[in-house]
């Protein structure tokens, strides 16, 4: 077993709690280790690390199972003056009730009255603490710290109850460091924090370890993602929890006019941290002090990044400091930085995905009233592209609504300090509709530089189309949403989907919706827009999409009108800009760089046109023929088009769907809207759409898609089958 107990004591192995869990005095224990040693929730256990504390204990989590693991947040490791990773030993007590209880604020000198002195009371009721222990109150939505510095009966776990005299002195108490941001405050990023853990927290709390190994312990970090991903709050939560001294440097900050001032700057920092030893130094935006040599004009900028090289790995020892350094543009950073003893080890940050940013949700608006019908897992699925930060400003900006809302409707008058009361307070909810309004302002960053669409298309959105949904359901919706199915029977995801047919047959409404239901980023790019005059720039454009879709895997990227960019190679009378381009793209599609949850789908009306190199398995590993609909695909589209209409008695759509033999999706889409405009130039008040009004929009919108299409398509479609089976039948030959 993970644990270990002898003499009723249990060892356990700390672990961060949960971000729900932050500044809660509780603790959440292996649920194995509950049932074997009899412990339920409610109960309280006495927790012996380097100091002594005590803590009811709540249901264990189900991922914790046979891990012998117990979940503390920073207040109660702050308590028992532990860190994660450390063992705990734990026995379960019964409290006695607390006579008397003093409080002294941690930090800041507060002004008591009774009424404060008897609500702070009402908060704690039932709170499990021991004497010296720190204690978190949230007030008005913000978190005071206190510090139990007299408790009677001492030196054992109590509980506060109605009996117990509670007292709050006004005095500070100082030399306490109350954890700021700690792991509770991070939100997803796991992985991140484990490798960060293991680099930079356990070499500065036990270099004794990599002494006894005999290696040196990590020098740097280099943290890559997008803005606003977490870079430096994972720097600045590792400095908390490993006690290290933290001194930061934002790239320009140091930059000076003066010979030799910026590199001086850069050593007295070093200088100083050293001295405080163990330390952390971080380096924001590292790529605008320590750009590639070779492309910079200043003299300025060469010598700062000479002076940074000197002091990473110079002659003189550095001792137990650790840089880290942070950069969205990793390739802008000198190399000489990314290599071991300087830059050990690269962490990449990405995007968080639907479960993360539900994480992220949970710690910023864990202090904020919501109404019972805010849903965090909904608002985790619908914001796509959002990164923490993001996250963040959407929070603010829906309490800032629910705010609004209060001062119009008069339920606090800023300028009469009397409306603040409790009741008055209480009534100010975020609601959902808050959280949803603030997303039409807060602009995802993630994926900023790149056009980012988020679809609302739904299978049920699509008339028709069955098994062309069917097939983008299993290459797509599957992998994303199910990988333990394939890495099961040990297959790999399709790479591509090519969907091809006469124009308005729902390419585009496709390609949205299969991002819509397997919950993905969706990163739209028109062909067209890519190409420019400059040299390299077009091939420099397809490089950026590939980017920044592994940056907000899973990603569903989108060529539309992929004919324009990928002709075939030999073809063009140009300089040659669009075979590169055909190149770039054949490249990273085939590329030995990770494409891990991203499918490439392309849309063409021109299938004939595109490069053969594009059509082998590996690139498009799938072409989907996207037909004109057929009787029963009419019908549909035009109940998908009319469920919001309000239809006349003689309208019959099945009778309609047989009349529009040859229109496609998109023209029966705006018979259905010119029928509507008809019936409104009749009558400015009409209630209903009449059958005469189907007939007058046919004159005007006619059928887009001819025979001779149908038989450009469907000729294509039985060549590419035909090459398809001769390649099996070679293949299923060898295997004979």
């Amino acid at each position: 077993m993970a644990y270990s107990s002898s003499n009723d004591w249990l060892e356990l192995r700390v672990m961060e709690a949960k971000q729900k869990d932050a500044g809660k005095p509780i603790v959440r224990i292996d649920p194995i280790v509950m049932n074997e040693h009899g412990i339920e929730p409610g109960m309280v256990v006495e927790i012996r690390g380097k100091k002594v504390t005590a803590a009811k204990v709540w249901y264990g989590l189900p991922e914790d199972e046979e891990k012998g693991i117990i979940r503390m947040n920073s207040i109660m490791r702050k308590n028992a003056d532990v860190s994660v990773g450390d063992t705990v030993k734990v026995r379960r007590v019964d409290p006695k009730p607390a006579q008397l209880v003093k409080l002294a604020p941690v930090s800041m000198a507060l002004s008591i009255d009774q009424n404060f002195e008897q609500y702070i009371k009402q908060k704690l009721k039932d709170y499990v603490l021991m004497e010296g222990d720190l204690i978190q109150v949230t007030v008005l939505g913000q978190p005071l710290t206190f510090q139990a510095v007299q408790v009677k009966p001492s030196n054992a776990a109590t509980i506060i109850d109605d009996e117990t005299q509670l007292k709050l002195l006004e005095k500070p108490v100082e030399n306490i460091r109350v954890p700021r941001i700690t792991w509770e405050d991070i939100g997803d990023l796991e992985e991140a924090k484990q490798k960060i853990r293991e680099l930079v927290e356990l070499p500065l709390r036990h270099p004794e370890l990599f002494k006894y190994l005999g290696i040196d312990p990590p020098k740097g970090i280099l943290l890559v993602g997008p803005p606003g991903t977490g870079k430096t709050l994972l720097a600045k939560a590792v400095a908390t929890e490993s006690n290290a001294y933290f001194a930061s440097i934002n790239g320009p900050e140091i930059m000076n006019k003066y010979y030799g001032e910026s590199e001086a700057r850069l050593r007295d920092i070093f200088d100083e941290a050293k001295k405080n030893s163990p330390a952390i130094i971080f380096i924001d935006e590292i790529d605008s002090i320590a750009p590639k040599r070779e492309e910079v004009t200043g003299e300025v900028e060469r010598r700062v990044v000479a002076q940074l090289l000197t002091l990473m790995d110079g002659l003189q020892e550095r001792g137990q400091v650790v840089v880290i350094g942070a950069t969205n543009r990793p390739d802008a950073v000198d190399p000489a930085l990314r290599r071991p003893g300087r830059f050990d080890r690269e962490i990449w940050i990405n995007p968080p995905d639907a479960k993360g940013r539900q994480e992220i949700l949970q710690v910023h608006t864990r202090n904020m009233p919501l109404a019972k019908d805010v849903d965090l897992a909904k608002l985790a699925e619908v914001t796509y592209g959002y990164t923490g930060a993001d996250l963040a400003a959407l929070s603010k900006e829906a309490a800032m609504k629910a705010l609004r809302r209060a001062l119009q409707q008069k339920i606090i008058n800023p300028e009469d300090p009397s409306t603040f009361t409790d009741d008055n307070l209480k009534r100010i909810q975020v609601s959902m509709q808050d959280f949803l309004s603030a997303m039409r302002e807060t602009i995802p960053s993630a994926l900023r530089e790149i056009y980012i669409e988020v679809p609302k298309v739904r299978w049920s959105d699509i008339g028709g189309l069955a098994e062309a949904k069917q097939e983008l359901q299993e290459m797509v919706e599957w992998p994303l949403k199910h990988p333990d199915r394939f890495k099961r029977l040990g297959i790999k995801a399709p790479r591509g989907i090519l969907l091809f047919g006469p124009p308005g047959t729902g390419k585009t409404l496709l390609a949205k919706a299969v991002a819509t239901e397997s919950g993905s980023n969706f990163i739209s790019v028109r062909g067209p827009e890519v190409l420019s005059k400059w040299f390299g720039e077009s091939e420099k454009a397809i490089r950026e999409i590939f980017k920044k879709a592994r940056m907000a895997a899973p990603a569903v990227v989108f060529f539309d009108e992929i004919d324009s960019i990928a002709p075939a190679r030999g073809m063009s009378v140009d300089t040659g800009a669009m075979d590169r381009i055909v190149a770039q793209l054949l490249a990273e599609m085939d590329s030995i760089s990770r494409l891990d949850d991203i499918v490439i789908i392309g849309a063409t009306n021109r299938p004939d046109m595109m490069d053969p190199a594009l059509l082998r398995p590996g690139r498009f590993d799938r072409i989907v023929y996207i037909p004109p609909p057929d009787k029963e695909a009419r019908f549909e589209i035009l109940r998908v088009h009319t469920r919001n209409m309000p239809l006349g008695k003689d309208v019959d759509l099945e009778e309609l769907a047989n009349m529009l033999e040859g229109y496609s999706g998109a023209d029966i889409e705006m018979l259905v809207r010119e029928a509507g405009l008809i019936a409104l130039r009749e009558n400015e008040n009409a209630t209903s759409v009449d059958a005469r009004h189907f007939l007058q929009a046919m004159k005007k919108v006619r059928a887009s898609i001819t025979p001779d299409m149908i038989k450009f398509y469907e000729s294509w479609w039985d060549r590419i089958r035909q090459m398809v089976a001769r390649t099996r039948a070679r293949a299923e030959s060898l295997y004979v």
